[in-house]
């Protein structure tokens, strides 16, 4: 009998032992869980901030998309209007360019 009643004991503090055990895991598992928790938040917001400012530069692009194809509509009828002066206004302010460039270099010397 006494050795049952020895034994006995020994189960109960193998039992307490095994429950101290598996509190502390629990406690170590809920500040996992906690962790990852506040991490999955942080990233959540982070993908709203981001959509955010995605959704501002596709509204920028969108406008300039605009503005460049209204700019590239008036280049076209400018094109078909066949304003040949505006062509050889060009050429002469292209050759004054590379004239006055020229004699800069030239004297530069």
């Amino acid at each position: 009998m006494r050795r049952a009643a020895a034994g006995e004991g020994y189960g109960q503090a193998t039992h307490q032992m095994y429950e101290d055990e598996n509190e502390h895991l629990v406690d170590g598992l809920k500040d996992k869980v906690s962790a990852l928790k506040s991490l999955s938040i942080d990233i959540g917001n982070e993908v709203r901030e981001q959509n955010k400012m995605l959704n501002l530069m596709d509204s920028d692009f969108d406008s300039s998309g605009g503005l460049l194809g209204a700019t590239m509509g008036r280049l076209q009828r400018m094109a078909r209007a066949g304003h040949n002066k505006i062509w050889l206004y060009m050429f002469f302010f292209v050759l004054f360019v590379f004239f006055v460039t020229y004699m800069v270099l030239k004297f530069q010397r």
